[in-house]
Order: structure tokens, then C-alpha cells, then sequence
């Protein structure tokens, strides 16, 4: 019997994604403290810091799933070599939209998948991908417009593809799904590692 999969993430476009995808799952989302997690990790890169939180809240999650599949992801934004995460405040995203248009950055989202089961020891493995996103050269207006629907504020970076500013990007190098915030062909490979085939998890009407 194939293990349930579950996403230790609250992300709707995550769980939009693996449902689009045509992937069976359920949500729990984690408790883990971002900040102090990357505080005790010390200095790391934008994609280190992505694959970490993704590992600590699969790992907080499948602490509590005796038999399943948990699957942890987490993205940072990386722009001249700073990294970037939620804006959180419309004065912080009207900000990084005007340093952002007209250039471009890279989207890094970790992804940590572990298996547990009959009340072995759970066993995990992780992968990063990371896409180049370049952005259009938006105007103030634009940019004000954007920030007054709030769908920057709780976004890695402060964009979406899947959604309103999708057009305010002209161009992906690399897997689209990176940028959402979770590579189905990445939950593949990590799946294929357990032992698991993709097809599996497809949902069955």
C-alpha cells in the first residue's frame, strides 16, 4: 500500500499545485520558527537557507505521521546575491518592486522529502532547484497597483507566476514549478528514492 502524502506547507498555491497535478495529498502544517532556525544554522547561502527550512518542517511535521510520505518546501528569492523573503509590508514590496523591474533574480525552493513507517526512523532526502526570473520594467503606477491587492506581501520575493503579476514577468530559466514554490519533477526524483513511483500518488476518481 502506497503512503499518504503529505504537505508540510500552508501555501495554496503548493497544494493547487500537487492537485492540478493530479497528486492525492493532505495538509499539516508545520509550527517551526523560520527565524530561529536560520539564527542557529549560521551564515548561509540563499539556496542553503531554502533547503533547511524545507528539512526542518518536513521533520517537525513527520515527527507526528507514523506511516506516510511528508514533503517539506520552502523558498527564498535571490537578488544580486541578497536573499529575499516575504515582504510582509506594502512599503517593503513596493520597494523590491522597483529595485526588481527591468532586471532579474533567481527563485530557489528547497524540497525535503521523509519517509515513515511502522515506527522506523524516519529517512529523508532533499533537493534545491532554483530558476532565473526576469521581470518586466513596470511602472510606479503598475507597482502600486500590484502591492494594493496583497498578494505580494506573503510571497517569497514578493511575486507569483500563477497569479497577478504574471504579467509583470517576461521570462522563466528553469522549471516554472520552481517559482511556484514546489518542482513536481523534483518530488519525482525524491519519491523514486523512497521507493515510491509518482503514478502512485495519482488521484483516483
Amino acid at each position: 500500500m502506497t503512503l499518504p502524502l503529505i504537505l508540510a506547507s500552508a501555501s495554496p498555491a503548493r497544494t493547487k499545485l500537487l492537485t492540478d497535478a493530479g497528486i492525492a495529498h493532505r495538509v499539516l502544517v508545520s509550527d517551526v520558527d523560520e527565524d530561529a532556525a536560520t539564527a542557529a544554522a549560521g551564515p548561509l547561502t540563499p539556496a542553503e537557507t531554502a533547503l533547511l527550512l524545507a528539512r526542518t518542517k518536513a521533520e517537525s511535521v513527520a515527527a507526528g505521521v507514523p506511516d506516510g510520505l511528508v514533503v517539506g518546501c520552502d523558498s527564498v528569492f535571490e537578488f544580486d546575491g541578497t536573499p529575499y523573503g516575504k515582504p510582509w509590508e506594502p512599503e517593503v514590496a513596493r520597494e523590491r518592486w522597483q529595485m526588481m523591474r527591468g532586471k532579474s533574480g533567481v527563485l530557489h525552493t528547497g524540497h525535503w522529502l521523509i519517509s515513515t513507517y511502522d515506527g522506523a526512523a524516519p529517512v529523508g532526502h532533499g533537493e534545491v532547484t532554483s530558476a532565473r526570473v526576469t521581470f518586466e520594467d513596470v511602472s510606479d503606477a503598475e507597482i502600486d497597483a500590484y502591492v494594493a491587492t496583497g498578494e505580494p506581501l506573503q510571497v517569497a520575493g514578493g511575486f507569483t507566476i500563477d497569479g497577478l503579476a504574471g504579467a509583470f514577468i517576461s521570462g522563466i530559466d528553469g522549471d516554472p514549478h520552481t517559482v511556484v514554490g514546489l518542482s513536481i519533477s523534483t518530488l519525482r526524483r525524491l519519491l523514486a528514492i523512497q521507493g515510491v513511483s509518482i503514478t502512485d500518488l495519482w488521484a483516483q476518481d
